[in-house]
């Protein structure tokens, strides 16, 4: 949605200098050192993948396997939620490993089930069931990845950096947004319907590369807990699945985050097999439209992102996040008025605009914020245990809404979802509840001393010039 200036406005003198003070306020560039600018290249190469094939399980679904909504929302729910079951002994176990070989691990998993797909469909032996293997396969090893890399940003990049680091990552996730999805509607148009499941698949393995190419040595945090004489915690990860659970639920500032987060992602990603049926299927949308609608809207996220760090310079982190995560409640019911036609398409990417651009703001904020409040022998598991309850609600919530969809139908459903997100601001936090965070006070224990340490190289690596 594109919003006109208009002159009465700019007679009010606010929009003028809030324009003014961000750009006084504005810090310099950082350079964050060459094994962020290695693992900024890993995350590039396979997020464009990701994007290039957007909704491509769903597509072939419809396409290839001519499957319904209740089929299509089966699929998307059933890869989310067995996934999330497999990834739960992985937090625990990966807190106390290297993350680096943990991430090429995910990424060659990825790879491997990824290219069985295309494999299949050339000899004629595709089928739904092999489709929710992968998308099993793929959501664990995507939790997994999320965590240590989440673990491995925080050790790479000194806090006061974080949101630099954030804010760079999410540009990248939403330029790749915005290119891949009309690129892998017009790629399917002309070479194929798994034409960007097999692009996607070398993505990973490019991202694997680029992970091995990040050098230098990872200390091993069990090894360091023994030298330091702490309990061999690996030892004890049975006891402790549930550990990232009871720190978010403990903590005052990240509990009210987690469960409004994870209401919002399930509320958006529930519609998402819906919207896919009602406009490629009853609407009679070509892919290249489809992918179009939700493709170039994601501009705004990308201007999302680059506008965090100066608004909250300006306004500060709290009451940023709070405006930008209101903001994006406020879109997804319009997606119930689409219609056939370019009236129909215009009013999809208005509202795509207006919902990536907030949740482009609150991201950036929120993910930089989420890793300075989690102490640094928590990190993984915390991620971890977030991804998990994130995908099993998106999974529960995406079954729900295929079973209202049919009953209702697929407009009523997004319509009902579309009310509910007006409520999920209630959620957010009304006033800053960071407690003074142990894990920027002081190391808790030996994983975050050696955290601590690698934060200091990572501090010395970014007074060389360029990423």
């Amino acid at each position: 949605m594109r919003v006109a200036s208009r002159t009465p406005v700019c007679h009010t003198g606010r929009v003028c200098d809030l324009i003014s003070g961000v750009h006084q306020r504005t810090p310099p560039p950082h350079s964050l050192g060459r094994q962020f600018g290695w693992l900024w290249a890993a995350y590039a190469v396979s997020i464009a993948g990701t994007w290039l094939a957007f909704d491509a399980f769903p597509l072939i679904a419809i396409l290839v396997l001519h499957a319904g909504p209740a089929a299509v929302s089966l699929l998307a729910s059933t890869g989310l939620a067995v996934g999330a079951v497999l990834a739960v002994p992985l937090g625990p176990w990966m807190e106390f490993r290297r993350k680096r070989p943990v991430m090429v691990a995910m990424d060659l998993a990825r790879f491997a089930a990824l290219l069985s797909i295309p494999a299949a469909f050339v000899l004629g032996r595709l089928s739904f069931a092999q489709l929710l293997l992968v998308a099993v396969v793929v959501g664990a090893a995507d939790i997994a990845f999320k965590a240590a890399s989440g673990a491995c940003l925080k050790a790479l990049v000194p806090p006061e950096h974080l949101l630099v680091a954030s804010g760079r990552l999410e540009s990248t996730m939403w330029t790749a947004t915005a290119v891949g999805p009309p690129l892998g509607g017009a790629a399917i148009g002309l070479f194929g319907p798994v034409t960007t499941v097999l692009a996607n698949a070398v993505s990973f393995l490019l991202s694997a590369a680029g992970i091995r190419a990040m050098g230098g040595s990872e200390p091993c945090p069990a090894r360091s807990m023994r030298r330091a004489g702490a309990e061999a915690a690996p030892r004890r990860r049975t006891a402790e699945l549930l550990d990232g659970w009871r720190y978010i639920l403990r903590h005052p500032a990240l509990r009210p985050l987690f469960f409004n987060t994870v209401l919002v992602n399930g509320l958006i990603m529930a519609t998402a097999p819906l919207i896919a049926v009602l406009m490629l299927g009853r609407l009679g949308f070509a892919p290249w439209q489809y992918g179009l609608a939700f493709g170039a809207p994601c501009a705004g996220g990308l201007i999302g992102a680059r506008l965090a760090r100066p608004l909250v310079a300006r306004s500060g982190r709290h009451r940023v996040m709070l405006v930008a995560g209101t903001l994006r409640a406020c879109w997804l019911l319009g997606l119930a008025f689409v219609r056939p036609g370019i009236a129909g398409l215009v009013l999809v990417i208005c509202v795509q605009l207006g919902l990536v651009t907030s949740v482009g703001v609150f991201n950036t904020v929120f993910a930089s914020y989420r890793l300075e409040q989690t102490a640094s022998d928590r990190v993984t598991r915390t991620l971890s245990a977030w991804s998990v309850t994130s995908n099993a609600t998106i999974a529960a919530m995406t079954a729900l809404w295929g079973l209202v969809a049919y009953v209702t139908g697929p407009r009523s459903a997004i319509a009902i979802a579309g009310g509910l997100m007006l409520a999920t601001p209630a959620l957010l936090p009304r006033r800053d509840r960071t407690p003074q965070s142990e894990a920027n006070a002081q190391p808790a224990g030996a994983l975050s001393a050696v955290a601590a340490s690698t934060s200091a190289r990572a501090t010395a690596w970014a007074t060389t010039p360029g990423d």
